[in-house]
């Protein structure tokens, strides 16, 4: 789904808390990794020895999350051209619309673009996220957090949508813009558990050439999904 979202390229991964263990897509492009190929790393893992053979760098990016956030059940690392800007211009993403409150209070952004590929630089980035559902890796992408790996899947298009909206309006307003108030954000992120199943039931069905916020950057459609448990299958 995040392929066919447009959200990732060849590079991107998804994974899912599983008792001691994450199980995580391997490092391929998501457009064309099965069931199968999900492999299965220890969330104790500390030493490079310790990630199997075909998991992503970035997977200690992951179980610093997991560690840092019991409440983690499942990641999405995409890297939305939206997000690239957005980070490249705050240090907070404040949420000016309803929907952006289900991404947090606010979304921070880590401020470095070093890929996370060892444990200590992973959990510099884990400590930007001490609260809320995204984090903005400042010219490396995203980060989402859910319950499972469709709604992880279904914030980062959120996340995506959140900082066109974000943009536009700057730019239209020359940053004069009005954020949410707290007790606005608290409203919306009341509702969010009712809420986002809903948006993600609703990428679940959306056509391949409509699937970004924005202009389109989803490279060939992909088979829509069926059957039952498959909307985890295709995060």
């Amino acid at each position: 789904m995040l392929a066919r979202l447009g959200l990732v390229t060849a590079y991107g991964h998804v994974s899912a808390r599983s008792g001691s263990s994450m199980l995580i897509t391997p490092a391929a492009d998501l457009a064309l990794v099965t069931e199968s190929r999900v492999l299965e790393v220890p969330l104790a893992a500390r030493a490079p020895g310790d990630l199997p053979a075909g998991v992503p760098a970035e997977a200690w990016a992951h179980l610093a999350l997991y560690r840092a956030r019991p409440d983690a059940a499942a990641i999405a690392r995409a890297q939305p051209a939206s997000a690239f800007a957005a980070a490249a211009t705050v240090t907070s993403l404040l949420p000016l619309h309803g929907q952006a409150a289900w991404l947090g209070e606010s979304v921070p952004v880590h401020d470095s673009a070093v890929l996370l590929r060892s444990l200590e630089l992973a959990e510099s980035a884990a400590r930007s996220l001490t609260a809320g559902e995204a984090l903005l890796l400042r010219g490396n992408g995203a980060l989402t957090l859910g319950a499972t790996a469709g709604i992880a899947v279904a914030r980062m298009w959120l996340l995506s949508a959140v900082c066109d909206v974000y943009l536009a309006a700057h730019a239209a307003a020359a940053g004069r813009v009005t954020p949410l108030s707290a007790a606005e954000v608290a409203s919306w992120r009341a509702v969010r558990d009712e809420l986002l199943p809903r948006l993600w039931q609703h990428l679940r069905r959306r056509p391949a050439d409509l699937s970004l916020p924005g202009p389109s950057l989803a490279g060939p459609s992909l088979p829509g999904p069926s059957g039952p448990g498959q909307e985890e299958r295709e995060g």
